[in-house]
């Protein structure tokens, strides 16, 4: 998990899980969690970025 990928999750989180997920129900989920309020849409972002760079280790 990189700054740059944690910066954008937290300034902009549909980007962010874009550029990491794809298109998909992961996006929709945070495009509307975004849409409610900034910040659950950023802590969902950091969470699928964490999610990912444990998938990663393994």
């Amino acid at each position: 998990m990189s700054l740059l990928n944690v910066a954008l999750a937290i300034l902009l989180p549909p980007v962010s899980v874009f550029l990491n997920e794809g298109i998909g129900i992961t996006l929709v989920i945070n495009i509307a969690l975004t849409i409610v309020g900034w910040i659950p849409g950023s802590i969902h972002a950091v969470w699928i970025l964490s999610k990912r760079s444990e998938k990663a280790r393994i």
